[in-house]
């Protein structure tokens, strides 16, 4: 504890109290062989400025790599108010207690970014956040399996175009619940989830479909097809989303001619700074008619007696404010202060700041494709537009080409052989608004060199794709 406000005076008084004669009274039932009489490893207390000296030192011993890997996790630039703001007291230290007209600074901004991300993803209602984009899939086929009472079989069909890891932690919080995500493969040549393919699952069953645009290969899906197709199934459509795309792209609610039933993803692109392992933040979205199935809160605003505007929490439907049995998730952890980043992030760019933001990956990423692929020993894989990053396939193993690209200080792209083992040596690359024509030259000269340096012969020349 960095304070403890209770003097001696303080702590002999509360001891009195309650009959001890002393605090190592209060632990006498741990066995005096588990006690330890000193913390000899903790070394000794050092100067703030050595401590300063000693954590810059060791955060230079991870390196600043050039990044040039998405998959999920993207370094954008972050205006240096964000986070000044963010971790002002008021912010940084602020949680909405449970009387929540005494946090109206807090519960105004949750009510601005609820509206800021129904506007998005054009959809009626947001609720406060999520823990994070993959926690944030599984909390949305929970709530569409309850949603969709026409549907009894609680199968979600869940493209393998959707995130490996978003797809893994929805199916382990699920797989308990009696709920089936049933694999719906892509096409081999465009990288998409292709509409006929889901010609064999009609008349069956179904209670949800996922539609993730972009999809993880960066491919941009037939999004209004599929989401009337599972319409006209009784289905209802689960959007999984960037919202950095959504400034260009047409959002969830807009596909099709009802558009989708529930939109969710990853909110790190939005003044989130890459980290190792996060802390990141869920959004989701709903139409209104599904508004009571939503996980997590929903800030309201209002007007007091006297005239004035106010904010308080009018939906809270998770197992801390209401019974367990009837609680619509157990797992939705707000994350206050990210969103906090996210909101004071989107307010500074606006919608014209984010869709140069999205302009400008998405030029840098093509740029950074065509550099590459000069190469003959490097092609596109998949023929469809794409936005943001997209998969290229090596003629070379792929591992003998990575090891030296890490050895220079450089992130090449995240390697697919693990997730996609099918597609062979390949890599989804991505180059965010803050990559510069120098660095995308940096990438290509060090990977032009090292496919030289394994090819004597010089590599087959294989036709790329259009």
């Amino acid at each position: 504890m960095p304070f403890i406000p209770h003097t001696e005076t303080d702590v002999r008084d509360m001891l009195d109290a309650i009959g001890a004669s002393d605090i190592d009274q209060l632990f006498d039932e741990i066995p005096s062989s588990l006690r330890m009489s000193g913390l000899s490893a903790v070394p000794v207390g050092m100067a703030e400025q050595e401590i300063n000296r000693l954590m810059h030192e060791r955060a230079d011993t991870d390196g600043r790599p050039l990044c040039f890997t998405g998959a999920g996790a993207y370094d954008h630039h972050i205006p240096a108010a964000v986070w000044e703001i963010t971790t002002r007291g008021e912010f940084y230290t602020a949680y909405t207690p449970y009387q929540a007209e005494a946090s109206q600074g807090t519960l105004q901004l949750l009510y601005e970014f609820q509206t800021m991300m129904a506007g998005l993803t054009a959809m009626d209602v947001s609720n406060t956040s999520l823990y994070d984009g993959a926690s944030a899939l599984a909390e949305a086929v929970l709530m569409a399996v309850r949603a969709n009472r026409k549907s009894k079989s609680r199968r979600i069909l869940m493209p393998t175009t959707v995130h490996p890891h978003y797809r893994k932690t929805a199916h382990t919080i699920v797989k308990n619940q009696g709920i089936e995500l049933v694999d719906v493969p892509y096409c081999s040549a465009g990288g998409n989830t292709v509409p006929d393919s889901l010609r064999h699952f009609e008349g069956e069953d179904i209670a949800a479909l996922v539609i993730q645009n972009p999809n993880f290969f960066g491919v941009i899906e037939e999004v209004d097809t599929l989401t009337e197709w599972a319409h006209q199934q009784g289905a209802l459509v689960i959007a999984s989303t960037n919202p950095v795309s959504l400034a260009l792209l047409k959002p969830p609610g807009e596909w099709g001619g009802q558009g989708a039933d529930i939109a969710c993803g990853e909110g790190q692109p939005l003044g989130v700074p890459l980290a190792a392992g996060g802390p990141y933040f869920g959004f989701m979205c709903c139409k209104q008619a599904l508004v009571r199935q939503m996980p997590g809160r929903i800030v309201g605003g209002t007007i007091d007696r006297d005239g004035r505007e106010g904010y308080t929490l009018t939906l809270q439907a998770r197992e801390q404010h209401i019974r367990r049995s009837r609680a619509t998730s157990n797992i939705c952890t707000n994350q206050g202060l990210l969103v906090t980043a996210a909101t004071i992030h989107m307010a500074l760019l606006g919608a014209e700041g984010l869709a140069n933001v999205a302009r400008a990956c998405h030029a840098n990423t093509r740029t950074l494709v065509d550099r590459l692929t000069d190469n003959a020993c490097v092609k596109p894989l998949f023929n469809r537009p794409c936005f943001h990053e997209t998969v290229l396939q090596f003629s070379l193993p792929l591992g003998d080409v990575l090891r030296p690209l890490y050895a220079h200080n450089l992130l090449p792209g995240y390697d697919l052989s693990k997730d996609y083992p099918e597609l062979g040596d390949a890599l989804l690359v991505c180059a965010t608004e803050t990559r510069t024509t120098a660095d995308i030259e940096l990438y290509a000269g060090h990977l032009n060199r090292i496919i030289d340096s394994q090819t004597a012969a010089g590599c087959p020349v294989q036709p790329k794709m259009a």
